[in-house]
Formats: structure tokens, sequence, C-alpha cells
């Protein structure tokens, strides 16, 4: 219970620090973020999680990534779920807490998007569906790779926080203006619940990508990876 609950934390931190800074600072007059601040938030909420829980749960965050260390060899099935689960739970409480903050201020409308991912019309960009589909899986799948492989016990001892934290800053840096960057369903999950409407439909690209992108990086891991 002590895996899930650090599971339901973290992914607190994760959904509140980066769609609390997407939603709250990166455009706040005259000091506002931006794209580069809510990119840097994600990878600072998985880095700081890392040293915090990483020796409790491992510190997935993401039901990508713990489907991805299964395909991996790395995370045994049965605790695949209760994962899954805690992560989603603490997504959309953070979502809520979000939603709290947010609707303080006057004029505060969930329709103008509180940072969920979207394509098409609900992409930062207008880029289409096959676009976000494409940007998805890929950016899973690299994240997958990184993650694996900072996670080796082969690779450098310590710096495997830095190194995953960074790469979700990258990624966001490179996807924001095409889905507003999920490669995490729950994530996606926790702020589309408070949004409804277009949001919530558009939530299944951002489950089945992400998980197949996943997926395809625990498989090229484990084939440039192995020691045989």
């Amino acid at each position: 219970m002590k895996k899930y609950a650090a599971e339901c934390f973290g992914t607190f931190w994760l959904v509140l620090g980066g769609c609390g800074s997407a939603v709250l600072a990166a455009a706040f007059p005259d000091v506002g973020i931006g794209l580069l601040g809510v990119s840097l938030a994600f990878g600072l909420t998985v880095l700081t999680m890392a040293v915090a829980i990483g020796h409790i749960s491992g510190c997935h965050l993401n039901p990508a990534v713990s489907v991805g260390l299964f395909v991996g060899g790395r995370f045994p099935a049965n605790q695949l779920l209760p994962y899954i689960a805690a992560q989603v739970v603490g997504g959309i409480v953070a979502g809520g807490v979000l939603y709290l903050i947010a609707s303080g201020k006057a004029g505060f409308d969930v329709a103008g998007g509180f940072a969920s991912n979207g394509f098409g019309e609900h992409s930062p960009g207008g880029y289409s569906m096959v676009s976000a589909l494409v940007t998805e899986v890929v950016m899973t799948m690299m994240f997958l790779l990184v993650i694996l492989g900072a996670t080796d016990k082969r690779a450098p001892a310590g710096m495997a926080p830095i190194a995953i934290g960074l790469c979700l800053t990258l990624i966001h840096l490179i996807s924001i203006p095409v889905t507003n960057t999920s490669v995490n369903p729950a994530r996606s999950t926790g702020v589309a619940v408070f949004v409804g409407d277009w949001a919530v439909a558009q939530l299944w690209l951002f489950w089945v990508a992400p998980i197949a992108g996943a997926v395809l990086g625990a498989l090229a891991y484990r084939f440039i990876g192995s020691e045989d």
C-alpha cells in the first residue's frame, strides 16, 4: 500500500506542478513563464519525485511508464493495475485542487482548455489527429527508452532522476504545440474530467498513443540494451 500511496502522491505532484504551471503561470501578465517554463516545470516534478519516492515505488507517475516497465521486464504484472489506479486517482485529485485554485480568479473558464490535451481545433498549433497520434507514440517511446537506459544497472549511478526529468522537459519543448503534451494518461485524465466535453471525447488518444509508445520503447530497449 505504501507503494500505491507514493504513486498517488507523486502523480498528484506531477499534475499539480506541470498543469498548474500551464494554467496559472504560463501567460501571467509581464512575468509569464511561457512554453519553456511549463516544459521545465513538468521535468522538475519528475526529478524531485524521483529523488523523493523513487526508493519507495520506483516513481512511475504514469500508466504508460508502468506498462512499459512491465513489457521491459522491470515490473511485476500483479502490481500493474493498482499502480495505474493510484496514478489516475492522484491525477484527478490534483486536477480538483488546481480547479479550486484557478476558479478563484474572476473570469476563469475551463472552456479555455485547463491544460487539457487535444488535437484538431483543440491542438495548440492546430495539428491533426494523425500528427497528435504520431507525436504521442514517438515521444513516449523515447521517454521509455531513456527511463530504461538511465535505470539500467550499467548506467552511471545517481543520474537517472536528472536524465529522466530533462527528457520529459525536452519532450514538452518539442510537443506542446502539437498536443499540449501528454505522454501520460493520468496527467491527461486528471484535467480532462474537469473540462468534460471535447477533452473527454479526445481522451482516448492520450491513453492509446502513450501506452503504444511505451510498449515500443520497452521492446526497443530490450533489443539494444540486451547483454547477450
